[in-house]
């Protein structure tokens, strides 16, 4: 009786993997949050140094239209104004965002409403192909044909927002695509025969009921393409002009965030201003990530509530 009692309270093999295989997992949650706690406070650690340690003055980060960390302006105060890349940055993502995203509107609707049987076939594998491109052929390219183009059609030097926009436009596009493809898709198909059994046309189905059911998601969508393009480094750094003025055209030389950040920071001394200052840069970054999440969340909520 004891014996057989001491097989059935035995673990069975199944129980022993179960077992491993929740360490590995709890394991491998653990290691990623850790990972992301010190990523956190590397980053955070080093940006505030500009504040807590050069004593600069956050508003005048923030604010400054010179960006010479090097050197000091007329009252002793460090020239490190990171107001131009900021302003270069949301102009870049918001237009190239503004100008994708009725291609991808158009793209996604024929690929599932329209002609899903060709569109799925043909236009998805250019999306996936756009998606594999590395960023440096996307900026190889924009270097090549876009700025050539624009200087031949607004004189100067071809550098700038303008460019930025073009090349950041056809990144962020397989992004947006994509993700309003999922959207329209996981709108209930009854939508479509209910609005087309009470008389509506085609274009007035997609108009007022598929495309607005399907509204939080093609937003989030959105909000991902913006997310990419903020990020972007180094397509951008080389079609730019990478100078740090604030912007007053779309054919102005300017910078990002991020090409500032490429461009300098293997030019600068671990600990020194010109260093913290650029990983207060990586700060701003990190920030817009968290408000684009954050962005993405909300709006989430608000999809799942109007279902």
């Amino acid at each position: 009786m004891d014996q057989i009692k001491a097989k059935l309270m035995k673990p069975s093999k199944e129980t022993k993997q179960e077992t491993f295989g929740k360490i590995i997992s709890y394991t491998c949650i653990v290691a990623i949050m850790l990972l992301v706690l010190l990523v956190l406070y590397f980053i955070i650690s080093f940006g505030m140094a500009t504040f807590t340690t050069n004593h600069v003055n956050l508003w005048s980060f923030l604010s400054g239209t010179n960006w010479s960390p090097g050197t000091v302006d007329a009252h002793g105060n460090p020239e490190v104004g990171a107001l131009p890349m900021i302003v270069t940055s949301f102009a870049v993502t918001i237009l190239s965002a503004l100008v994708a995203t009725p291609f991808a509107i158009a793209i996604a609707l024929f690929m599932t409403i329209i002609s899903p049987k060709r569109g799925k076939g043909f236009l998805q594998a250019i999306i996936e192909l756009l998606v594999g491109i590395p960023s440096v052929v996307y900026g190889y390219i924009g270097l090549t044909l876009v700025v050539p183009f624009i200087r031949g059609i607004y004189g100067g030097t071809g550098f700038g927002i303008l460019s930025g926009t073009i090349v950041l436009f056809v990144m962020v596009l397989p992004t947006i695509t994509s993700l309003t493809v999922d959207s329209l898709k996981a709108v209930p198909h009854y939508y479509l025969e209910a609005s087309l059994a009470l008389g509506a046309t085609r274009w007035q189905t997609i108009y007022k009921v598929i495309l607005r059911a399907a509204t939080p998601g093609i937003l989030t969508a959105i909000i991902f393409g913006m997310a990419r393009a903020f990020g972007e480094a180094l397509a951008v750094q080389m079609v730019i002009g990478n100078a740090t003025l604030l912007p007053k055209s779309l054919l102005t030389l300017a910078a990002t965030l991020t090409s500032q950040l490429t461009t300098g920071i293997g030019n600068t001394v671990m600990g020194s201003l010109p260093n913290n200052a650029l990983w207060s840069l990586a700060l701003i970054l990190l920030l817009m990530s968290l408000v684009f999440n954050i962005a993405v969340k909300f709006i989430g909520s608000k999809g799942d509530l109007n279902k």
